[in-house]
């Protein structure tokens, strides 16, 4: 009985120095979706509590108000951005436009760079 081949295994942190660019952006827009999906519950139920109960927000104004915190919200920023920003990128590659390779890896270098920069400007914002 002859043996079907095995999958292969690909080590993405083997791989990733070799990668392109719109190969990283991809896979990070992925994880920053993972990780903006698994924060909805708690955003979720943050808002609920504030809206619902002055005391739950005047206490958790002031957990928020930390410099780690703010961090972690910075994170969380720059997650949102970079999603967004990534995610408008798909949607021209799916209207055709940008697919040849020059533009691709020039628009995959945009997305990174104005992602950072929406970034740092909300996190002087909020700090």
């Amino acid at each position: 009985m002859p043996t079907k081949p095995r999958p292969k295994y690909l080590d993405l942190f083997t791989l990733a120095p070799k990668m392109s660019i719109t190969a990283k952006v991809s896979i990070l827009h992925r994880i920053t979706g993972f990780l903006l999906f698994l924060s909805i519950p708690f955003v979720l139920y943050v808002l609920h509590k504030s809206l619902t109960s002055p005391d739950f927000y005047s206490s958790f104004y002031g957990v928020i108000s930390t410099p780690i915190v703010k961090l972690i919200y910075l994170l969380f920023i720059f997650v949102f951005m970079y999603h967004m920003c990534a995610g408008v990128r798909y949607l021209f590659l799916d209207m055709d436009k940008g697919v040849e390779v020059h533009k691709a890896k020039l628009t995959a270098k945009i997305v990174i760079v104005v992602s950072i920069l929406l970034t740092v400007i909300l996190g002087a914002i909020i700090w």
